[in-house]
């Protein structure tokens, strides 16, 4: 049942490098040569090139480290031997139109926006970037003793310098289980409030402090909609850097019908027949459904397609 092909956001055509990253002259090494580029982002959005194709706009190294807007540097890997790093930049002007380095080199787009315009492969680079400047930008102080901390490992670890507290502290992925809930020739969906009208999705829910994968979605899906779920399957995992989770793709087969939905979950949770579940499918793919009619989110999410397997193979 596992996918084969990586979802959006997942698939980085990058080496990691994770032995670089404990070795701080040998990144300084790699931000200095020539064949080095950087990806700069500000206000969490990635810089892109504009015109008729959209790619991350990597730019030299050299003038993002000396403008002075650039906050930290983070490695993000290697291709091939040449190294791969990102920055934030501060400031409430744009800095493709105060320049210096960056005028005219691109716009800054947010990422959830970019997931069907960038090339695959791309999309894993800027969830990488902008879960890592995201965490690096809510942590600047020690969670311990709240003394201002300091990037290390890369960008993967911040330090306490606080030689009383010397805390560690490490960017977090928070699992969430997200679940095409099935019984027989049904599925069921619900929806929240603030979605646009007639879209409907999975079920899904943050996991719990020691629980399993298959216990979170049985408790999800009862406390939500009152539906018992008796097998659960795993389908395939998506990184969503919103701000930064795992998002544990599932297949649930169902043991009851009856619906109790508990409106402080979701608005509104019902069953759909096949058919209905891959008109909504194809409907969301021929573009935004107007009048709310039923649809499903859009191909890039994992819920879409944990729906589109459904329809295919269960």
């Amino acid at each position: 049942m596992i996918r084969a092909e990586p979802h959006i956001f997942a698939g980085s055509p990058l080496n990691r490098a994770a032995h670089l990253r404990r070795d701080p002259a040998a990144l300084q090494e790699l931000l200095a040569r020539s064949d080095s580029k950087m990806l700069p982002l500000w206000q969490l959005k990635v810089l892109v090139t504009t015109g008729t194709a959209t790619n991350l706009a990597w730019q030299t190294t050299d003038g993002l480290t000396d403008d002075p807007r650039s906050n930290e540097v983070i490695f993000l890997g290697l291709d091939g031997e040449a190294a791969r790093f990102a920055t934030g930049l501060d400031g409430e002007a744009d800095p493709t139109k105060t320049g210096p380095h960056l005028r005219g080199a691109g716009t800054f787009e947010e990422v959830r926006g970019l997931a069907s315009r960038l090339p695959a492969n791309e999309t894993s680079i800027a969830a990488q970037a902008r879960t890592l400047i995201g965490w690096h930008e809510r942590h600047r102080h020690c969670a311990q003793c709240g003394t201002p901390s300091e990037l290390s490992d890369g960008g993967y670890r911040r330090d306490c310098p606080n030689e009383a507290c010397g805390a560690r502290h490490f960017p977090r992925t928070d699992p969430v289980v997200i679940m095409m809930v099935v019984k027989d020739d049904m599925a069921l969906l619900g929806r929240q409030s603030f979605w646009v009208p007639g879209m409907f999705s999975t079920l899904a829910g943050f996991m719990d402090p020691g629980e399993t994968i298959e216990e979170a979605v049985r408790r999800e899906v009862f406390e939500e909609t009152g539906v018992r779920v008796g097998d659960v399957m795993y389908h395939s995992s998506q990184p969503w850097p919103f701000p930064s989770s795992l998002m544990i793709g599932c297949i649930g087969r169902a043991v009851s019908e009856d619906l109790k939905v508990d409106t402080r979950e979701v608005e509104d949770a019902a069953w759909f027949t096949r058919d209905q579940v891959r008109e909504g499918i194809e409907l969301i793919k021929s573009g935004q459904p107007e009048g709310g009619t039923f649809h499903l989110p859009f191909p890039a999410s994992i819920a879409h397609q944990l729906a589109a397997w459904w329809i295919d193979n269960g």
